[in-house]
């Protein structure tokens, strides 16, 4: 089965994605290089989504079920690794997880591949598929359907994002002394910037906030703008109480 535009290439690793983020990646992995090699000669995006290690594929860790599209918006390459700038697209749900051709090294019936402990170049795996297998990916994939961004915030909504990202400045400028008036200057920047009717809004300020990964995740996955809200808020209130 060749990939086709209802086919998504998946990035999976401990990571989530906001739609509108920016975030950097190495990509150093063969199956990743290969994925890699794909979306920039097609260009097009891949999925980037959380890894699953209690429901693995062919031997891989798994994806969690809601993702966020990746846009390449530039690429470097040194030596084997690639190097690239991405920022978060539209989310997705995955009606269908597509298997890599191949299992990790570490299983059984690849270990004939590493010798003196080093690993299999790209060229290598590719000619370890068998050749009635399919397709000849070696990393996930997935059949995905693209979430619509329902909703828009209301006033009170807005202000409400408004407030948890001057809390959140006025917290972090205090404790390296800077000026109030400084301080109060980036807020009304960032909230110009990042904040309005749209859904997006959510995002933006989860993504100033949020490090732990399922509270991410769990955002990510919201189908409302209610319930995101109540999702963020109920995380971001923990966090002032932490710091209080």
């Amino acid at each position: 089965m060749d990939m086709d535009e209802e086919t998504l290439p998946l990035f999976v690793l401990p990571m989530v994605l906001f739609p509108g983020e920016l975030q950097e990646l190495r990509v150093f992995e063969p199956r990743y290089r290969q994925m890699l090699d794909t979306c920039l000669l097609d260009e097009r995006p891949f999925g980037l989504v959380m890894n699953d290690p209690f429901e693995p594929t062919n031997g891989w860790d798994g994806p969690r079920r809601h993702g966020c599209e990746a846009i390449i918006l530039n690429h470097e390459t040194k030596g084997v690794n690639h190097f690239i700038t991405i920022t978060g697209g539209r989310r997705f749900f995955i009606d269908e997880i597509i298997e890599p051709a191949l299992p990790p090294l570490h299983d059984p019936s690849m270990a004939d591949l590493i010798e003196d402990g080093m690993v299999p170049d790209l060229n290598a795996l590719i000619e370890r598929i068998p050749s009635d297998h399919p397709h000849h990916r070696l990393y996930i994939s997935g059949n995905v359907t693209y979430l619509e961004e329902e909703g828009v915030l209301d006033e009170a909504e807005q202000a409400t994002l408004r407030d948890i990202t001057s809390r959140l400045i006025l917290q972090a400028g205090q404790g390296m002394n800077i000026d109030e008036s400084v301080l109060e200057d980036w807020i009304n920047s960032i909230c110009a910037e990042q904040i309005s009717h749209r859904r997006t809004s959510i995002y933006n300020v989860a993504a100033l906030c949020l490090n732990n990964l399922e509270d991410r995740q769990q955002l990510l996955a919201c189908h409302t703008v209610t319930e995101a809200m109540h999702e963020l808020n109920t995380h971001v209130q923990g966090l002032f109480g932490e710091a209080e």
